[in-house]
């Protein structure tokens, strides 16, 4: 299963059009999870105690986990996500506070290592930027240190069309140029 995690809000997301795309290009059925129709709950003292309760109990199964769940058998991952803001949607930093659970995409060595728990092997990371300052560490590098680093997905691909906004930028032909790229996956 192909896992489509929607960060885009603007109706004519330059991020969408791409990531659209990529999605055409990978086929095979898709789930998509439109990260603005969630209601994220408030990470709190609450939350976090009943949540770690859950984990402890391995209760994997309880509702609060159903993303998680979603995520660590997706087959392959696709998150479109703009650039703004010098980072992604705050959203999306929401959805992977909640997916990343102990015992269910990720657990712990003795040695307190984190082992990736999810079947994916790919993920691509989709994006686009208005300006030309875009450092990688403030949002792709961010979830492919998620990726590697705890679900275990080693093949972390970033597709970014950047400089769209700037004056005199050829902007259909910094999308054609992704495109490309996509075409080529």
């Amino acid at each position: 299963m192909l896992l489509f995690i929607n960060a885009c809000v603007r109706r004519e997301s330059r991020t969408k059009l791409l990531a659209d795309a990529l999605l055409s290009r990978l086929g095979g059925p898709c789930e998509e999870v439109r990260l603005e129709d969630i209601a994220f709950p408030t990470v709190n003292e609450a939350f976090l105690a009943e949540r770690d309760g859950l984990i402890a109990a391995e209760a994997f199964d309880a509702p609060m986990f159903a993303l998680a769940r979603q995520f660590a058998r997706a087959e392959r991952i696709v998150v479109a996500a703009p650039y703004w803001d010098l980072s992604f949607p705050a959203a999306l930093k929401q959805y992977f506070e909640q997916i990343n659970v102990l015992g269910v995409t990720f657990r712990y060595t003795p040695e307190g290592v984190p082992v990736g728990l999810c079947r994916a092997r790919t993920l691509y990371y989709v994006s686009t930027a208005g300006g030309a300052f875009v450092p990688e560490e403030y949002g792709f590098g961010y979830v492919r240190a998620l990726a590697e680093g705890f679900y275990g997905i080693r093949d972390v691909r970033l597709i970014m069309a950047k400089g769209l906004d700037i004056v005199g930028a050829d902007k259909d032909a910094i999308l054609a140029g992704a495109l490309e790229e996509i075409a080529e996956i």
